[in-house]
């Protein structure tokens, strides 16, 4: 659970967002979370910076943001970004970005120099290989897979949704008091129709825009906030190759990265929701602080 929350007047609804640690002092910390996710994907990140003010909206068709009306794309996630810094009185804070949040962050960093001290990239915000000729919607499918196709299944109860991420390759085997409080959180509706908060029309939409939108482009190729990329070593099933596995040739395609590195022992969820990849990321972070 947080510790605070906030409801932020953003183009066509309210974006919820929660904060942990309010009073902590230093550079507040924006967590942006991936493309089906919520806030809560932050749990650990917050246990493994207790002394960090962590500020983290579930994005607009999110979470408790689901019914936001009005445009989709990183650049309408940008900007909501900046009113959320704007309703929590941050002039600038450090942005770190999980899979689509990375693609958010490097837009917010672009749009908004101004209020972006550094960005870090996790697992996401970088072109993806993707096979060649693929249309861009059934790319959508190819990348998240099984996570895509539940956001169009029903549930009866929360335990059984639970059984579904614990089949998952990336979650198989772990029993997490965190993991259960972000299935729950994850769900709406009442029994037996629970569903997931987010629709794959929303997902959809963001993907096309992240993988073929000129704002990604734009960002990528001005780069203007020391960007920091954290690989993991796994994909999204716990597969190898990962979703990045030739972080010398992205150091290469983009220069401006302040530099790319592999986070050992990481899959594409576990790097920000596990207790190892969380005090990872919250490690490299601090590390490319002045």
């Amino acid at each position: 659970m947080t510790d605070r929350t906030h409801a932020v007047a953003v183009a066509g609804g309210t974006l919820h967002v929660g904060e942990w640690h309010p009073d902590a002092d230093g550079a507040p910390w924006l967590l942006v979370h991936g493309v089906t996710a919520s806030h809560r994907a932050w749990s650990w990140v917050a246990e493994a910076a207790p002394n960090l003010r962590l500020i983290a909206p579930d994005l607009r068709g999110r979470g408790r943001s689901a019914d936001i009306d009005g445009p989709l794309g990183m650049a309408a996630h940008a900007d909501d970004l900046a009113a959320v810094l704007d309703a929590t009185g941050v002039e600038r804070a450090v942005v770190v970005g999980h899979s689509m949040g990375a693609f958010v962050s490097a837009v917010l960093a672009d749009r908004h120099p101004d209020r972006v001290e550094r960005v870090v990239l996790v697992d996401g915000g970088l072109p993806l290989d993707l096979p060649p000729g693929m249309p861009p919607r059934d790319a959508v499918r190819h990348v998240l897979g099984p996570t895509a196709a539940r956001l169009e299944m029903r549930f009866s109860d929360r335990g059984q949704y639970r059984e579904f991420w614990r089949e998952h390759p990336a979650f198989v085997g772990r029993e997490d008091p965190l993991l259960d409080d972000y299935f729950d959180y994850d769900l709406v509706g009442e029994e037996p129709e629970l569903r997931p908060a987010t629709t794959f029309a929303t997902v959809e939409a963001d993907s096309l825009d992240q993988n073929t939108g000129a704002d990604i482009a734009r960002a990528l190729d001005r780069m203007p906030r020391p960007t920091l990329l954290l690989a993991a070593a796994r994909g999204l099933r716990g597969e190898v190759p990962p979703l990045y596995p030739d972080l010398a040739g992205l150091r290469s395609a983009f220069p401006q990265l302040t530099d790319a590195r592999r986070v050992p022992d990481t899959d594409h969820y576990s790097i920000v929701m596990s207790h190892p990849g969380a005090r990872a990321v919250v490690a490299a972070t601090r590390g490319l602080l002045p």
